[in-house]
């Protein structure tokens, strides 16, 4: 007689499709939870007469309430922006990070958060411009000229952009663009003003019409880098390997790093510059989805619009009735948490 052996089945990761919706799920639940939360708390029924009573139809909603304006020009703008821009940055970390093959890389490397500031305080010095939703546009053009600039200068004298000379100039754009904006600010009061507004990071103060604005391009970037994930898996591999296999390298360079100036961009010139988002959400998202940027990008996106939320919720909390930004949050819980990502090797390999 023959002994059959039976092998008890591996118990693996969850399907990650699975694990996406489950995300998606949380996205919904923290913003429900920031539209309902802030200096003033609101029940769960005035917040869906707000939403479902559009306050100019007689036979349903005989009047506005003060709180249907807080919830439909506050707060479902602001829980609005925080998705779309935090996705962005989650993105376009993650995008950055494969292409650099820098684990310790974000929107900055590349000049384009020092793209923003500059074209943003310019803007405000020339044309007295003290609206977000006017200089948001100066703002997203500095940062497409700065990506435009450090990708050009990389790939001078005809050769292929490679991540160590991305980095490179990219920091020397940076560089560059930071004393500029200096130099504007030590001349101009109202630019330091509304620029120390804008530089701090928040997605408070801002209405539906700056949402509006950089929607468009942040769905744009989304569809670029979903198109370029799967030639930036091979050019992980290296170069040679990923030539062997068919995949033009200059096009898909240019396809992600396009992605990153619109994902970025859009988003640093909405809500200004938000530390750590791109540089610790890609970490988490791999730990979760390993190196496949197929799988990393959308986890990456999603899992940067919940942390971007809940920061801004808990910035509501914590100081009630006041605020804190949600990029302070972010660096005082970013970086201990960084600090012991990076001591985990495993997570930090591209």
């Amino acid at each position: 007689m023959t002994a059959v052996v039976t092998r008890r089945p591996r118990r693996g990761k969850p399907p990650l499709a699975a694990g996406l919706a489950g995300l998606a799920g949380l996205v919904l639940c923290a913003a429900a939870v920031g539209i309902a939360v802030g200096a003033r708390a609101l029940s769960p029924d005035v917040v869906y007469h707000a939403l479902t009573c559009p306050g100019d139809w007689p036979l349903h909603c005989p009047s506005r309430t003060p709180a249907d304006q807080i919830v439909r020009e506050l707060r479902l703008p602001r829980t609005g922006l925080a998705i779309v821009c935090g996705l962005a940055l989650g993105v376009a970390g993650a995008l950055i990070q494969g292409y650099t093959r820098n684990p310790l890389a974000d929107a900055g490397l590349l000049g384009l958060n020092s793209g923003a500031a500059f074209a943003a305080v310019l803007g405000i010095h020339l044309f007295a411009l003290t609206e977000p939703r006017q200089y948001i546009w100066f703002a997203f053009a500095g940062a497409l000229v700065a990506g435009l600039v450090v990708f050009a200068a990389s790939a001078a004298g005809g050769a292929l952009a490679s991540p160590l000379s991305l980095v490179l100039a990219g920091a020397a754009v940076s560089a560059l663009l930071q004393a500029l904006t200096n130099a504007v600010i030590l001349l101009d009061q109202t630019a330091l003003d509304t620029y120390r507004f804008w530089v701090v990071g928040s997605v408070a103060g801002h209405d539906a019409g700056v949402l509006r604005q950089v929607t468009p391009f942040i769905l744009l970037g989304a569809i670029l880098a979903v198109a370029a994930a799967p030639g930036l898996n091979a050019l992980n591999l290296g170069d040679d390997v990923a030539r062997g296999l068919g995949v033009n390298i200059a096009r898909n360079r240019t396809l992600g790093l396009a992605a990153v100036v619109l994902l970025t961009g859009a988003a640093t010139a909405a809500v200004g510059p938000i530390a750590f988002l791109g540089l610790v959400v890609p970490h988490l998202a791999r730990m979760i989805t390993g190196p496949d940027h197929r799988w990393l990008l959308p986890y990456s996106g999603l899992l940067g619009a919940l942390t971007l939320l809940l920061a801004d919720i808990a910035g509501r909390i914590v100081a009630r009735p006041g605020e804190v930004q949600a990029a302070v949050v972010l660096a005082l819980v970013g970086a201990p948490c960084f600090v012991v990502l990076v001591r985990r090797r495993r997570t930090v390999n591209l």
